[in-house]
């Protein structure tokens, strides 16, 4: 069989794996703790017995991924990561701090396929899926540099989560565990731009995590001209899809929304997002979009943003306007990575 991923594989994965391997089942909460406090060397693993580490070192491997480079902003603090994985590949994280801590910004892809315009993530396409693994050695890579314990996990770096399933629902149940990272669900947030069976899946699975939607049009016309997605399910589809996540969950759903200039900033835009959001327990979070040169898209104004806020609150709706982080870092997904490709293929 190929070699499994040790720092990929849930505590129950490992208990398995173990019992497979004809050691006692607790052995598997050993290593379990071992990898999840980022160690990497089987010999290390000191309270487990030779024939186990050697047992371990014929069937698996433990996922490396190292910083290849780190920005810090001047600004705010924030901290930008691009990670090399093991076989050449470039993804990004970043760490932003708050009163309340460290929230990570995490990548589940390398690249996207989702093709939405005004993000930078998806300008050179789907590479491949991220490992379980390679997403919990993001955590583990940004906690060791900064010497501070991560409280607030976001899968939205580079990729789609539900265009990775299996892997992101892996991680979350590695990183929740109380013998790992003990991250709790209500301090998770998984990103989508609107996978709807996923989404449906993903609610019958009754983990509480926060789920935000990349929504960023109020109908399905301008939805179309900024991400394919929408030409495959529609804003009713989506909407029923996130009541269906609320009557299992009731975690209140985040509505991401770009404001893109002259596209879906105006006031009667404001007024048909209103009406689609309706009845929903939900937060808008306005974006000033950021400007990507390759689909021509310029940031609204403040004046216009604000004025989009306060229609929707007016309407009763929750909005608030997400403040720029590490804008002097390329902080945003996509931007530092697609930059250091860029000066790549130019050596």
């Amino acid at each position: 069989m190929s070699k499994l991923d040790l720092l990929g594989l849930t505590l129950e994965e490992t208990e398995d794996l173990v019992e497979k391997l004809g050691e006692k089942k607790y052995r598997g909460k050993q290593i379990f703790q071992w990898v999840n406090r980022g160690e990497k060397s089987f010999e290390a693993m000191s309270n487990i017995s030779k024939t186990l580490r050697e047992g371990l070192q014929e069937n698996t491997f433990i996922t490396e991924v190292k910083i290849e480079k780190k920005l810090v902003s001047k600004i705010d603090n924030t901290t930008k990561y691009l990670f090399l994985l093991e076989d050449g590949n470039i993804i990004e994280g970043v760490v932003m701090q708050y009163k309340h801590g460290l929230t990570a910004c995490i990548s589940s892809q390398v690249g996207c396929l989702m093709g939405c315009s005004f993000c930078a993530s998806t300008v050179g396409g789907l590479v491949r899926n991220l490992s379980a693994g390679e997403m919990i050695d993001q955590i583990l890579l940004m906690q060791k540099d900064l010497r501070e314990r991560i409280s607030n996990i976001v899968i939205m770096g580079s990729g789609e989560p539900l265009h990775n399933y299996k892997e992101v629902i892996n991680f979350i149940k590695i990183v929740n565990n109380e013998n790992g990272l003990k991250i709790g669900n209500r301090h998770i947030t998984l990103s989508t731009c609107g996978l709807i069976p996923e989404i449906k899946k993903l609610a019958d699975l009754l983990i509480p995590i926060n789920l935000a939607i990349s929504l960023h049009a109020p109908n399905d016309e301008i939805r179309q001209k900024l991400m394919p997605i929408a030409k495959r399910y529609s804003l009713k589809e989506l909407i029923e899809a996130c009541r269906y996540y609320l009557q299992n969950n009731n975690r209140r759903i985040t509505f991401e929304y770009a404001l893109v200039k002259g596209v879906n900033d105006q006031e009667n835009h404001a007024q048909q997002l209103s009406q689609l959001l309706k009845g929903l327990l939900c937060h808008v979070n306005l974006i000033p979009v950021n400007t990507v040169e390759e689909a021509g898209l310029k940031k609204s104004n403040q004046d216009q943003i604000k004025r989009f806020q306060n229609i929707l609150k007016g309407k009763g709706i929750e909005t608030t306007i997400r403040r720029e982080m590490g804008s002097d870092i390329h902080a945003a997904c996509g931007q530092l990575r697609n930059s250091y490709m860029d000066q790549m293929q130019g050596l």
